[in-house]
């Protein structure tokens, strides 16, 4: 809104420094103080209104330290992330732009998706919560329509570079790098000189024309990574302050390659996909790292908040559609390699208990106890200990995705 209303008042009125909302930069340095201050300040008024709703966590006694204390903390802090992340782009950003479009119709879905598991938890009094089948139901519904936004809207495209051969001075001196804009079906592959892969490739056993059915391959793609990140990100907020402080560790690198793939000068330099708007994203993304810092304000231990399916769910289903408008999404097993061993985890347990069971007439486990955080609770380590080396490691995974824009 403050975009437009600034926009207006410099073309009008030529007021002296409007035009600084033109920058990205600015309004994304603006978006992530206004979130942190959102989130800090706001968020003990949310947590208060939460406590006085009773909407407390019912905890099941699994054998954890420090586990029975929970009880009765107020859950659905997600909240909180939600509004801070919301309120700043609502302000600052484009509101037109596709991108910022799609990244706020996956926050309120999967917002919408979370708050319902969570209300049925507390206030049904349901343990069990809103039923697996449509949790995954609503997570495919997203992935479709993020899928179909992507492929099928005119304002989402590519610039290809030209071959040497082809790129040319024009009449103004400026050299011509990137070809048309155009529709496609490639995403980044890492680690490789000629880095893109055409996931419409995947079909050319159908012969000539096979490129018009790639959206069939791009949706099923987008599907299974919204679905499989916001599961992860879900398994992940087990302990205080780990999945908040991980998100917001990948959020800030991805922020990183939202603003290079948007700025055609940094595409050209680091010779990555140039994607045309792409940029204003970087206005989303930071907001919502300030909201996820904030939050972790009351979230680190002992937390005076949790943020439950609210949040992460949330936090997985915008990291998976931040990745894939930006064609980064085969990084994420590395960026979000948090959220990948923890998925991991229990899918491993879970495998190996009924294999052994049916083998041997006994369930047996790799894990003391999975998702792999509570493995290391089990084995006698101080879930802040725990939390504290997730991050580093998150942070390492974080800076080795960053290197790859030149490591080929």
């Amino acid at each position: 809104m403050l975009y437009y209303l600034f926009q207006y008042l410099e073309s009008e009125f030529s007021l002296t420094g409007a035009s600084v909302f033109q920058f990205i930069t600015f309004r994304s340095a603006m978006a992530f103080i206004l979130s942190l201050l959102i989130s800090t300040i706001f968020g003990k008024k949310i947590i208060n209104y939460l406590r006085r709703q009773q909407v407390g966590e019912t905890v099941r006694d699994l054998g954890l330290e420090g586990q029975v204390q929970k009880a009765g903390t107020p859950t659905m802090g997600g909240v909180i992330i939600i509004l801070a992340t919301l309120i700043p782009v609502l302000l600052l950003s484009k509101l037109g732009n596709v991108y910022i479009i799609i990244l706020l119709i996956t926050t309120i879905w999967m917002g919408f998706i979370g708050f319902t598991d969570d209300y049925i938890k507390v206030f049904k009094k349901d343990k069990a919560g809103l039923k697996g089948k449509f949790k995954i139901l609503g997570q495919v519904g997203l992935g479709l329509i993020v899928g179909s936004m992507l492929y099928f809207h005119p304002d989402v495209t590519i610039k290809e570079q030209l071959p040497v051969s082809e790129q040319v001075v024009q009449v103004d001196g400026k050299k011509k790098v990137f070809g048309e804009e155009h529709k496609s079906t490639k995403t980044t592959v890492p680690f490789l000189k000629n880095n893109e892969l055409d996931y419409a490739k995947a079909l050319s056993f159908l012969g000539d024309g096979y490129e018009k059915y790639g959206w069939i391959v791009f949706i099923f793609v987008t599907v299974f990574i919204v679905t499989g990140v916001s599961n992860g990100a879900n398994l992940t907020d087990g302990i205080d302050g780990l999945a908040a402080g991980s998100s917001a560790i990948m959020v800030m690198a991805l922020a990183i390659f939202a603003w290079v793939s948007g700025n055609i000068i940094f595409a050209d330099y680091l010779d990555v996909m140039y994607i045309p708007k792409s940029g204003e994203m970087t206005v989303f993304i930071l907001a919502f790292a300030g909201a996820l810092i904030g939050f972790l304000w009351y979230n680190t231990y002992p937390a005076q908040v949790f943020m439950g399916d609210t949040g992460s769910l949330t936090i997985g289903g915008i990291i998976a559609v931040i990745a894939i408008a930006i064609r980064k999404e085969l990084l994420l097993p590395i960026l979000a390699g948090i959220f990948v061993i923890e998925n991991l985890s229990v899918i491993l347990q879970v495998s190996w208990f009924k294999y052994t069971k049916k083998k041997f007439g006994e369930g047996r486990r790799i894990f003391k106890m999975s998702p792999l955080h509570h493995h290391y609770q089990k084995s006698g380590y101080h879930e802040s200990k725990i939390v504290v080396r997730f991050w580093i490691i998150g942070i390492l995974l974080a800076v080795f995705t960053i290197v790859t824009l030149k490591l080929r």
